[in-house]
């Protein structure tokens, strides 16, 4: 692969218009500004990403979001803007439409979700070196470290008996200490970046080498209620993290 610095970097930040949980999320108002200004400002921030645009169906988002200094080449169809929607078919759109309207084809592509707000300043650019410096990976994807173990985790059989949601050869698991039981990882939705091939040749959001870049847990928020909307503009507010600030264009 060429060299960082001649490679196209796509930022994609998908942001459709009918969000369930918090009514227009996406463009409601956080410490000052619309949520997805805070995911547009990490994305124009970083040195590695050479184009940034934003996916929705919702002309509004649209024109925010272009205020903001994101493109938004096209409005998404609602086919690919429904509840149950999965990533890959949105992403597919967006580069099959950036390929066939405009024939530009991105080397690497970063997906920024708008609900994880709080990122740390360089980590996208760590994540796209990441990619580079490791010919053999898919994708990374960013993580933090679990608060709870799924090797302490139960569900219930039919005969309503709890069975161990994780089993191996090891033994009791659920039984030992935390401290000696496999850290495990979340997805914590700040940061996938992954290849032009896994995306549109292996049909996937991640392919199967996948490399981790764990992230401070003071930013692993995921805002999906009002409470976390109301603890997230509290921290940023207080001046506990660095904040990469949106910049009306």
């Amino acid at each position: 692969m060429a060299s960082q610095s001649k490679l196209n970097i796509l930022a994609i930040i998908p942001a459709r218009g009918g969000s369930k949980s918090i009514p227009r999320k996406n463009i409601r108002l956080l410490a000052g500004h619309p949520l997805i200004a805070y995911s547009i400002a990490a994305g124009l921030a970083a040195k590695s990403v050479t184009r940034l645009i934003v996916s929705t169906d919702d002309q509004e988002i649209a024109e925010i979001s272009r205020g903001y200094g994101a493109e938004t080449p096209f409005l998404r169809p609602a086919e690919f803007a429904q509840d149950d929607t999965p990533d890959l078919p949105v992403f597919h759109h967006a580069l099959s439409w950036l390929e066939e309207q405009e024939r530009y084809r991105p080397d690497i592509i970063v997906h920024i979700r708008p609900p994880a707000p709080l990122r740390p300043p360089q980590l996208i650019d760590e994540a796209v070196k990441l990619l580079c410096q490791t010919p053999e990976a898919d994708s990374v994807r960013g993580v933090g470290i679990a608060h709870h173990t799924p090797y302490k985790m139960w569900r219930t059989s039919d005969d309503g008996f709890l069975t161990p949601l994780l089993t191996d050869t090891s033994g009791e698991r659920y039984n030992m200490p935390r401290q000696s039981l496999p850290t495990v990882y979340w997805h914590t939705g700040h940061i996938d970046v992954m290849r032009y091939d896994t995306l549109m040749y292996k049909n996937s959001m991640s392919g199967d080498q996948i490399l981790p870049i764990v992230i401070d847990p003071l930013y692993c928020i995921d805002i999906d209620t009002e409470d976390e909307w109301v603890y997230t503009e509290w921290l940023m507010m207080s001046g506990k993290i660095p904040i990469l600030q949106p910049r009306r264009q």
